[in-house]
């Protein structure tokens, strides 16, 4: 190629890639402060000159007859209808399981007080009456040895077997006697219950008395002084029984009722405890004890299902005792035995109370609808009567007449627009003096898209809601753009809309704690799992930040608590559904808006990408050189606090173009002849392919739709350096032709020059790499020297002057190399060398 047509070459512009950052355009800050002020700002517009409390202009006249509705007056009606509206109850379940527990340890008290005097009849009724059976049970000590003695005395002219019988069961009777004595002292030492019981107490003497008489004298008489008709009753059954049987069997009989009366004492000192700890109990008296054994099992279930009738039809607060009682008798007369009716009333007495409480829900929405079913109170106007008179005051009727005639005069409260725009104005500024403390380069898209996230919230305010987008905004503002501009956005927010919308303080705070927690922690994580996992935090944080408010206020107490606890359910659960939109609408707004995140930097970074498999395939020397290169530059950006994420996939992306040409990079050639000196031996056509590994490298980005801060690294990483190597071929060629002349223009890249620091680290990183692997043997020292050489020519060739990197950053960067160096050159072990055969 001649070097006159080298002469003739046009210029090529300057390659660029993505949206350039730019500074706060005055037209994006009068959007945003229209824009905002318009939404926030509703209640300014189409306002009444006219208002309650206001002076009439003038005297203003009905234009045409009509018929208006006194809203006053109609809601006063209606007032008063919810007012006197019967509240509506419902059963209180839990007071019903707490009656329903009571009446169950009640009867269970009882059947072991009844289990411990045994069954009941315990004896043939045919042979000895219920009656008598109760008598001979539960009668005094001394009844009982009186009877035993008239029993003796009628059988003297009997063989003597029935006497020492009888002596046998006096024996036992008077062990037990003494042994009920102690048990009944024992227990009842402070509280005087048997008296309470109708218990008899024997007396010690006349039992005494009366043994000592059957066992020292054959002869004794019966004490007429004990012989009442229950007595005489029991004797002349058993004297019956006597007669039908043999001695034996009535011994057995005197047996059985020793027995029972036994197990009564037993009974009775039981009954006696109870007393002592509950004295109020329905078990007062012994009568209990004297119902049959199916009596008893009939009452139990004929009182409980009468406490489930009962609780089932409720009980209200303030019942009269009568009426409960009333209902008490009516079912208790239907479902249990006559005898036991007394006392099951009495049980039923002790466990019921009100199980009634106000359904507060459907009490409002009873008292809405009676209040919805009050006509409204209907004026009748006249053409041409006076509404309001000049200097009068203007109330509420006179309001309703000129609304309905559309006299109010409304316009617009520019005075309050004007008071809005300018706090608009001063949360935009400060929003503006944040953004230029973050590492960030702001472009007006990214602007744009913040003004669109923060316009959402007040927008779904505006439509009557307060589940708006506070979780959504946070996480998607702190996931682009950090923790610092989303906390930012949904503070300003917090104040703007708490100042200018009639929002419940409550909700605005519960909604700004999520958006805030989402915008703090979304910037941390690495994965769509972890976002969705926040989420749930955040929906959790709306809804507990609200009920702990609620709490601390008082308002969570009393019967308003689940309606507290309903409302903090749906905060949750609005957090979670705003989260999952955002989740949903972030790849989107990534490609719209041409944005990386730490999670779309990660997918960007996955060597299964088909360009990066691409190139592994295609150029494998280029795709280990890239490995290397992101090795050094991570290490540097770690060090230094850059976006590491951001640094991994652009150097990554950075050399695709040589796949356009590999053979012509040397990393390629795998030691093969190199085609430039082999075939092209044109060092301006051989400087021109290396140069077109930038534009092809470009146009393959794009195809592939990398976002621009990824496109940025593939121009930046060269900027506008020189192309050494062939710029020295063509001084040497132009030395011998001085026809031939060399710019040097030709031989460098097109640029531009990095523009940040990732960029710029990735510059020197990929400078170094090739002269960090030639090194074999050399020292840190030598190594550090080399390469404090390579950044200092970076340097003073003004290759760094816009990426932000300082000189002594450079220092830094070098060591860090030779750090990353030496761990992948370290010195290995020697070991010995097999001797063949072995």
């Amino acid at each position: 190629m001649k070097g006159k047509d080298k002469k003739q070459r046009a210029p090529k512009p300057k390659v660029t890639s993505g949206s350039l950052p730019g500074k706060p355009s005055p037209v994006v800050f009068v959007i945003a402060v229209v824009s905002l002020t318009g939404i926030i700002g509703q209640n300014f517009y189409n306002q009444p000159q006219l208002k309650i409390g206001t002076t009439a202009p003038e005297t203003i006249r009905a234009p045409y007859s009509s018929l208006i509705e006194d809203t006053k007056k109609t809601e006063a009606q209606r007032r008063n209808v919810s007012k006197k509206f019967v509240p509506v109850l419902m059963v209180d379940e839990n007071i019903n399981k707490k009656i329903k527990k009571n009446l169950q340890t009640l009867l269970a008290q009882g059947n072991e007080i009844r289990s411990a005097a045994g069954s009941f009849p315990f004896f043939d009724t045919f042979v000895l009456s219920v009656s008598s059976q109760r008598y001979l049970r539960s009668c005094a000590d001394s009844e009982w040895e009186d009877l035993l003695v008239a029993l003796e005395h009628n059988n003297q002219q009997k063989s003597g077997v029935l006497t020492q019988n009888l002596r046998s069961i006096f024996i036992k009777t008077r062990e037990q006697n003494q042994n009920a004595n102690k048990q009944r002292v024992g227990d009842t030492e402070n509280v005087s219950v048997p008296s309470r019981l109708g218990i008899p107490i024997s007396s010690s003497s006349k039992s005494e008395t009366s043994l000592l008489s059957v066992s020292s004298t054959p002869e004794v008489k019966p004490n007429d002084s004990f012989q009442s008709a229950e007595f005489a009753q029991a004797m002349a059954e058993l004297e019956a029984y006597r007669l039908k049987t043999s001695t034996q069997n009535l011994v057995s009989l005197l047996s059985k009722v020793a027995q029972a009366r036994q197990g009564y004492t037993q009974a009775t000192v039981k009954l006696s405890q109870l007393l002592s700890e509950n004295p109020q109990t329905a078990y007062e008296t012994t009568s209990f004890l004297n119902f049959s054994d199916e009596d008893w099992a009939k009452t139990q279930i004929g009182v409980q299902l009468s406490a489930e009738r009962i609780l089932a039809q409720g009980i209200p607060q303030g019942l009269p005792p009568s009426v409960l009682q009333n209902a008490v008798n009516l079912h208790v007369h239907k479902l249990v035995p006559q005898p036991t009716e007394s006392f099951a009333k009495k049980l039923l007495l002790e466990v019921l109370e009100p199980n009634l409480k106000q359904d507060e829900e459907q009490t409002k929405i009873q008292a809405a609808i009676a209040a919805a079913e009050v006509k409204p109170v209907i004026v009748a106007v006249e053409q041409g009567e006076i509404v309001v008179r000049k200097g009068d005051r203007i109330t509420s009727w006179h309001l309703d007449v000129l609304e309905h005639y559309h006299l109010l005069r409304r316009e617009i409260n520019w005075l309050g627009l004007m008071y809005l725009a300018g706090t608009v104005s001063f949360s935009i500024g400060i929003f503006t003096f944040v953004e230029r403390s973050i590492k960030y380069r702001w472009r007006h898209s990214d602007r744009l898209l913040v003004l669109l996230l923060t316009l959402s919230t007040p927008l779904v305010v505006t439509m009557g809601t307060p589940y708006t987008t506070w979780s959504g905004v946070g996480l998607l503002l702190g996931s682009f753009y950090g923790a610092t501009a989303g906390v930012t956005v949904v503070g300003l927010l917090v104040a703007l809309l708490g100042m200018s919308l009639e929002i419940s303080k409550i909700s605005l705070l519960a909604g700004a704690a999520g958006g805030i927690l989402g915008s703090c922690m979304a910037h941390r994580l690495r994965s769509r799992e972890e976002l969705a996992l926040l989420s749930v935090v955040i929906a959790l944080t709306e809804g507990g930040v609200y009920l702990l408010i609620q709490i601390f206020l008082g308002a969570a107490f009393g019967p308003y608590f689940y309606v507290v606890l309903k409302e903090a359910g749906i905060f949750a659960l609005s957090g979670l559904a705003w989260s999952i939109v955002a989740l949903g609408l972030s790849p989107y707004l990534e490609k719209l808006f041409d944005l990386v995140t730490p999670i779309r930097l990660a997918e960007l970074a996955n060597p299964n990408r088909p360009l990066l498999k691409k190139l592994a395939t295609v150029a494998p020397g280029t795709f280990q050189h890239t490995l290397f290169v992101a090795t050094l530059a991570e290490a540097a950006a770690k060090e230094l606090a850059c976006n590491i994420e951001l640094v991994r996939a652009g150097t990554l992306y950075h050399d695709i173009g040589k796949m356009h040409d590999p053979q012509a990079f040397i990393e390629n050639q795998m030691g093969g002849p190199n085609k430039h000196d082999t075939e092209i031996k044109d060092p301006w056509h051989s400087a021109d392919i290396i140069k077109k590994h930038v534009s092809e490298g470009l146009v393959m980005a794009k195809k592939h739709s990398l976002p621009s801060s990824i496109q940025a690294f593939i121009p930046e990483h060269q900027g506008t350096m020189q192309i050494a190597y062939f710029y020295h071929q063509a001084q040497q060629i132009a030395k011998e032709d001085p026809n031939l002349t060399v710019d040097e223009a030709d031989f460098r890249y097109d640029g531009p020059i990095p523009q940040s620091r990732e960029t710029g680290i990735v510059m020197l990183a990929d400078s170094c790499e090739a002269a960090l692997r030639s090194l074999k043997d050399a020292s840190c020292e030598q190594a550090l020297v080399m390469v404090n050489n390579i950044l200092r020519a970076r340097w003073q060739d003004n290759q760094l002057v816009d990426s932000g990197l300082t000189r002594e950053e450079m220092s830094r960067i070098a060591e860090i190399f030779v750090e990353v160096w030496q761990q992948f050159h370290h010195k290995r072990i020697a070991y010995p060398k097999l001797k063949a055969g072995n």
